[in-house]
Formats: C-alpha cells, structure tokens, sequence
C-alpha cells in the first residue's frame, strides 16, 4: 500500500520536492532546506522563534510562536510545509486561562495565502484510494 507525506491535521499546508543527486547527499540536502525554511518563515512571519521538536513521528517542529508550529514533513523526494495550531500542553493550559484557539485561527486565516505563495511549488491534486497523493507541478509566475 502506498502513501503520502504527512502533515499535522488542521495545518496550512504547501507542497515542495527535496531533490538530492544521490543518497550521500540526503542529508545534506534535508538539513538545507530546514534551514531555507526556517530563514524565509522568520522573514515573513516574524513572531516566529526557533523551536525544535516533533507532532507525532513524522512531523519536525522547526519555529513555533504563540499560536502556531511552523514545520516540514518528508517523504521520498516530497516535503510537505505546513503551518498549523498549536497542539501542546502548555498551549492548551495557556488557552485554558485565556482563550487563544479563536486568535490562532484568525491570525492563520490572515496568513494563508501569503504562506501558499511563499512555500507552495505544487497542487495536491487529490489521493488515490491506496494513500498514495498526486501533484501537479504550478506554473512559474
């Protein structure tokens, strides 16, 4: 059964593919394009601050801000950019005392378009009944 690459459920998400000459350079390649990432999020969205961690298995937390957790997720060749609420304890005990669900929805509302032009290289068409995504590569503007 094939699938696709994964993402935290709710997010903003945008398609982008990893490309690496050969397996000796996977690595390299990732590690670049998290840096990439995390340098153009800070310059558009400037209340996020660097933070390392993980929404699951498959889903690398690389900034994060009051609101929101900024990451990618990789499979095969394809990266998945995501934004999405925030989903950790002390969010949740923060919302608690002061609602901030309302405020992170609106504030990525605010900002979806603006992130799909900035991290989105290609359409997820749809998926298949095995899991497996299909993409269309966007036109250059």
């Amino acid at each position: 059964m094939g699938r696709s690459v994964s993402y935290p459920s709710g997010a903003l998400v945008a398609f982008t593919v990893l490309e690496a000459d050969d397996e000796d350079d996977w690595d390299f390649a990732c590690e670049w394009l998290r840096d990439d990432l995390r340098e153009r999020a800070r310059e558009a969205f400037p209340s996020l601050v660097p933070h390392e961690g993980w929404r699951g298995r498959e889903d690398r937390i690389l900034l994060r801000n009051a609101y929101a957790d900024f990451g990618c997720s990789v499979y095969g060749g394809l990266v998945a950019v995501w934004i999405a609420e925030r989903d950790d304890g002390a969010y949740w005990d923060a919302e608690w005392r002061h609602a901030r669900s309302p405020r992170a929805q609106h504030w990525l509302g605010q900002i979806a378009p603006r992130f799909d032009v900035l991290f989105g290289d290609y359409d997820c068409l749809g998926h298949m009944s095995n899991g497996e995504g299909v993409y269309r590569r966007r036109q250059a503007a």
